[in-house]
């Protein structure tokens, strides 16, 4: 068989600070959606360690979607779902129809997303979340963030003018603007626990 797995140095960094910083916080049952999954690596890490919980991956990039089944494939979990193609800007998600096997999602988990695309996929996310997470439900994004309008660090003023590079959509958001987001869609936020290398983890819960 072919391994197609990617490899993310930065996933491999992150993975345990974000896991201890959600344990707290995740709920007793069901299943963690985790929208635009990348390379897979952090799936595979986070499954084992939360079980019974069950982790979705998703992924749009086909590519990424290949590297995920190998990544389980390799590293395989009983409650590691199989890999589902996930548009976040679509009005219907797989996981809303009733042939969907993993029900309920009772949280999701998003990360290094909403600032390398433009700004309505940050909207499709969280009217995603508004509409499939239960009264309770749990949301979880790992990035950069501004704070009051401002950089919390040089390193990320650098690294905005290079995803400015890219396209002049993307852009590190700012943690106010994504809350007010979110408040639409009916979630409330509970916190923003600062982490490693300058960024966030934005916890939020559907009320």
């Amino acid at each position: 068989m072919i391994d197609k797995r990617q490899y993310s140095p930065s996933a491999e960094r992150n993975r345990g600070p974000i896991l201890e910083a959600m344990r707290g916080y995740l709920p007793a049952a069901g299943t963690v959606l985790e929208v635009a999954s990348g390379s897979g690596e952090h799936a595979v890490y986070f499954a084992p360690q939360i079980a019974p919980l069950k982790w979705q991956v998703s992924n749009l990039d086909r590519a990424q979607l290949d590297s995920v089944q190998s990544w389980i494939t390799h590293c395989p979990a009983d409650n590691l779902l199989s890999p589902i193609l996930l548009d976040a800007t679509a009005e219907t998600w797989p996981v809303e129809t009733d042939e969907y096997p993993g029900k309920p999602v009772t949280a999701l988990f998003n990360a290094n997303m909403i600032h390398i695309s433009s700004w309505n996929v940050t909207e499709g996310l969280f009217a995603g979340a508004g509409r499939i997470l239960p009264q309770g439900g749990r949301m979880f994004l790992y990035g950069p963030y501004r704070v009051n309008g401002a950089q919390t660090s040089s390193s990320n003023v650098e690294f905005e003018v290079w995803l400015k590079s890219l396209d002049q959509e993307f852009a590190i958001r700012d943690q106010e603007q994504v809350i007010s987001e979110a408040k639409k869609n009916g979630l409330t936020h509970l916190n923003a626990l600062p982490m490693p290398a300058n960024n966030f983890l934005q916890i939020f819960e559907k009320r």
